[in-house]
């Protein structure tokens, strides 16, 4: 997959793509029936999607609290997996926040990208002000030469599939409902850092990874599927994780820890990317190390059990 970060500097190979526009943040059922629409549009162009880079969101409340669901990295490993050709990660910025819908269509998707064919979805907005609308689009598409569908929004049983949505349900601990409307399990993704080495002393050594820049699910305990993504322990991996404050340790950053059932290994700086399946209990301070063990060997015992009967 090949991506392109500036609309104003395209090879003339990457033109003459259909591609889907929107976010993607989690890539999940929704995306994907637009993604599919874009595929089976034109079967023999180059698959593209279109998306921007920081999230607009974030662009126009940069303190606001974290909200993605996965990083843009983790997105575009996403995006590749499911056989996009282009990722247009277009730079969000002033002058592209500036552009009127008219200004975007043209200047942006026509004579920047050369794109053939777009699909959004049905609440797609887009220009300065999100002024344009996806029947816009469409009459756009007529005045300057490129073709237009629009995706029906995807619904599960009585629930449309969105990010929202999706937030929700991890924020209230339920990581299988957010894996229905996935369409895959949510995933943390990124590097393994240095922690303060508590479990390793416990009998339980973690694998330590920040969620600063993503919205946080529910904290507590989870039964957990990992994926050692480079280097000598490349895999797939059973383990039950933590995440939250360990108010036990007093301490106040928030981050995911994972235990990797039978695993003897350094995985410091390793890319790692965890599956939350299920939700086992919330964050607890317990009276005593002894106790706390106790529980982390009774957490382990039922994540294995839940992980085994996938």
């Amino acid at each position: 997959m090949k991506i392109i970060r500036d609309h104003q500097f395209v090879d003339q190979s990457d033109r003459g793509a259909t591609a889907a526009i929107g976010n993607f943040d989690g890539v999940h059922q929704g995306h994907m029936s637009v993604i599919d629409l874009a595929r089976n549009a034109a079967p023999n162009a180059p698959l593209g999607v279109i998306t921007f880079e920081p999230h607009p969101r974030e662009f126009f409340a940069p303190d606001a609290p974290p909200f993605r669901l996965m990083s843009r990295d983790a997105r575009a490993h996403r995006l590749e997996k499911v056989g996009i050709d282009l990722l247009y990660e277009l730079n969000f910025g002033t002058q592209l926040a500036s552009l009127t819908p008219e200004e975007f269509a043209r200047d942006v998707l026509k004579d920047g990208l050369g794109i053939a064919h777009v699909v959004v979805g049905a609440d797609f907005c887009f220009g300065k002000g999100r002024a344009g609308s996806a029947k816009d689009l469409v009459s756009f598409g007529e005045t300057f030469g490129f073709g237009v569908t629009i995706a029906p929004l995807l619904e599960t049983g009585a629930q449309t599939v969105s990010s929202t949505a999706i937030r929700k349900a991890l924020s209230d601990g339920k990581p299988r409902e957010a894996a229905a409307m996935l369409g895959h399990w949510h995933r943390v993704d990124g590097p393994v850092i240095t922690g303060e080495q508590r479990g390793r002393e416990l009998g339980f050594p973690t694998a330590n990874m920040s969620i600063d820049d993503i919205h946080p699910p529910a904290f507590g305990v989870y039964a957990v599927l990992v994926d050692v993504l480079e280097g000598p322990h490349k895999g797939s991996y059973q383990g039950a994780a933590s995440i939250g404050v360990r108010p036990m340790f007093g301490e106040n950053t928030a981050n995911l820890e994972t235990y990797i059932f039978d695993f003897k290994g350094d995985l410091y700086g390793a890319p790692l990317s965890i599956a939350l399946v299920e939700h086992l209990r919330g964050e607890e301070n317990f009276d005593s190390l002894d106790a706390l063990i106790t529980q982390m060997d009774a957490d382990c015992a039922k994540a294995r059990s839940i992980l085994d009967a996938l």
